[in-house]
């Protein structure tokens, strides 16, 4: 029999697997691959409007709920988180938090995806980019961690308490281009947006996304259907503004759809680069 194909994506909040990959994953999900969404933290960091706090205890348990919502607009096999606590932008007191990811050692992040890796079994392996898309201390513990444990989760040498070794096929990043980048924050303050001060916070600088530019060696080009399950996906995330300040940023992205077509685009980290020619497909070579 014919083992079924698993994509894993790792992320550091709920909400990446949304406003981020989405439309790759719902994709692959609608093609019969298994997919799931690995978040690192709870998305405890930040503010919500009280009418997003009634019947919830915690933010903890809204942004729970919303990811629930969302894996299933996503259709994905199922949510693992990993156990710790937002760390908020970079000068935020939730930085030095104690149970923060930001201040948790390599080896314990790792070793818990290591774990998770040998126990989901995935092909394919996708996680933030070095920089962390726009700088979240997050997003950057999270791409060091999973690439860590990447190279770890098949040496028996290594982390023998996590389980049986696994190594997986492939490992991406999740990137955008610098030149749609660019078209974006070119674009925002016409919808009324300060790349500046994005979010809904106000505390995210969209325009550092524009200063590295990483090597696209995956496009996935996105089918209608996928796109109508990604933006689904994000308005259940209402109290990060999936319903609101995410209209205008999705207005933009459709312009940018019209003008490409919708794509998601990705780096490739492992095996070794060889050949020139874009792949159109995250299990090009897996058996």
């Amino acid at each position: 029999m014919t083992k079924q194909k698993t994509l894993v994506f790792l992320g550091a909040h709920p909400d990446d697997e949304s406003f981020g990959v989405g439309a790759t994953l719902a994709q692959y999900a609608a093609s019969g691959v298994k997919v799931y969404y690995v978040c690192a933290t709870g998305g405890e960091a930040g503010t919500v409007d009280p009418e997003y706090m009634q019947g919830y205890a915690t933010i903890e348990e809204l942004r729970s709920a919303e990811l629930k919502c969302a894996a299933e607009a996503l259709g994905l096999a199922d949510v693992v988180y990993l156990g710790f606590r937002d760390s908020g932008m970079s000068g935020s007191e939730s930085n030095t938090h104690p149970d923060s990811l930001a201040v948790a050692p390599l080896d314990e992040v790792a070793e818990r995806i290591v774990k998770t890796i040998r126990e989901l079994k995935p092909d394919v392996l996708l996680t933030h980019d070095a920089g962390g898309g726009y700088g979240h201390p997050d997003h950057i513990a999270t791409h060091n961690a999973t690439v860590k444990a990447f190279y770890a989760a098949g040496d028996p040498a290594q982390y023998p308490e996590a389980g049986p070794v696994f190594q997986p096929h492939k490992l991406y990043f999740a990137v955008r281009p610098r030149g749609i980048t660019k078209m974006m924050v070119r674009l925002m303050p016409l919808f009324g947006q300060d790349p500046h001060r994005f979010g809904r916070n106000k505390d995210i600088d969209l325009t550092r996304m524009t200063a590295v530019e990483y090597p696209v060696h995956a496009i996935i080009r996105l089918s209608k259907q996928a796109t109508e399950m990604r933006n689904k996906a994000a308005a259940c995330h209402a109290s990060q503004g999936g319903g609101r300040f995410r209209r205008g940023t999705f207005r933009i992205l459709q312009i940018i759809e019209k003008l490409r077509g919708p794509r998601d685009y990705f780096m490739l980290a492992y095996p070794p680069l060889t050949r020139r020619r874009q792949e159109k497909d995250l299990f090009e070579g897996v058996d």
